[in-house]
Formats: structure tokens, sequence, C-alpha cells
């Protein structure tokens, strides 16, 4: 998960205000924010910004894009979710976890990652329906769906034909996850 925050500073100039309008914004609690200890300066978290901007139409500054780098991994078996996301972290890609289908609708509407690695089987929503909120929101078209599951060859095959851009049968061998990863983010073969 991306723990980077911003300064009110910094979120002032991304914004084009002075920095004591965001801290009434973090007061009125339209803006996510927390106060330090001690000195009580405010820290905007990326991915709350993120959302304030999306919210209000304001674009997302270039530095603050997700990129071919960022991949969502979704996945409810946390020691599997962990194994991907070191193996994509080794590669230097950014990744988030969301652990069941409810956290993985919003993630990816406020990421929009360049991947998601997707399983098929999950708490709350299931992977099929994650899948096709993906393909049916129009904001999300250009993210790539990479669905990694242990479920029977027919299943995979239903998730192609729901708008899956591959399939990764588990158990699987990392260095075919950073290849299917790398060919749908857009990385070149190393």
């Amino acid at each position: 998960m991306d723990r980077r925050a911003l300064t009110t500073g910094e979120v002032a100039e991304y914004c084009g205000v002075n920095f004591r309008t965001v801290i009434r914004w973090i007061e009125r609690g339209e803006l996510a924010g927390y106060r330090l200890p001690g000195r009580g300066d405010h820290r905007i978290p990326v991915p709350d910004f993120l959302a304030f901007l999306r919210q209000h139409r304001i674009p997302v500054p270039a530095e603050l894009r997700s990129d071919g780098d960022t991949v969502l991994i979704v996945e409810d078996d946390e020691p599997m979710a962990r194994a991907i996301e070191r193996v994509l972290r080794g590669a230097k890609y950014t990744t988030h976890v969301a652990n069941d289908g409810f956290r993985a609708g919003a993630l990816v509407a406020l990421l929009r990652p360049a991947v998601v690695t997707l399983d098929l089987e999950l708490p709350g929503l299931r992977g099929l329906d994650v899948l096709s909120f993906i393909r049916g929101t129009p904001d999300l078209e250009r993210v790539r769906v990479l669905v990694v599951s242990a479920m029977p060859d027919e299943n995979l095959r239903d998730a192609l034909r729901a708008g899956a851009d591959d399939i990764l049968p588990k158990p699987f061998d990392s260095d075919a996850l950073l290849a299917k990863v790398g060919r749908l983010a857009g990385r070149p073969p190393t």
C-alpha cells in the first residue's frame, strides 16, 4: 500500500491555493489528513489526495499519476498476496494489495493501476464481478487485468471471455508472472 504523504504546502502548490486553504479543507473533512504529534503539522496521504482531486475533477499532476509501474494485487490469501508483491517489487513495480472484491473495486478506481492481478475466488464481490466493474467503467478502460487463479481451466476461459487480458494458473513460476505483468504494463522484456 502506498504510504507516502504530502505536506499542506505541497498540496497547496499542486492545487494552486494557499496552504491555509488546504488546512481548512482538512478541518472541514473535505480532504483526509492527519496531524503529526508535537508540532501539529498536517500530512495528506497520497491516495487520499488523489481521491480528492478526482472527486473535484482537478487534474492529477503528472508525477502522481499512475503509470506502467503500478500494480494492484487482488488476492485474499495473505501469503499468496505477499509472494506476488515480493516478486513484483523485486522488479521495481509499485504495488498495492486488496484482499476482497469491494476493496479491489475502490482501489482500482482510485489508483487506476496499469495492471490488476485478480484472483477469482474472493470474499465479497467475486473476481468476475470485479472484472465486470473494471470493464464496465469508462475511466478504467486502460487497466489491464491478469487473472491469477487456481480455479479450473474452464473458469479461466470464462474470465478471458469476460474481458481479462491474460490468465496465469496457480501455482505459477515467478518468471511467468513477471513476463505477463510486464507485457500488460508495456514494459520491454529483459
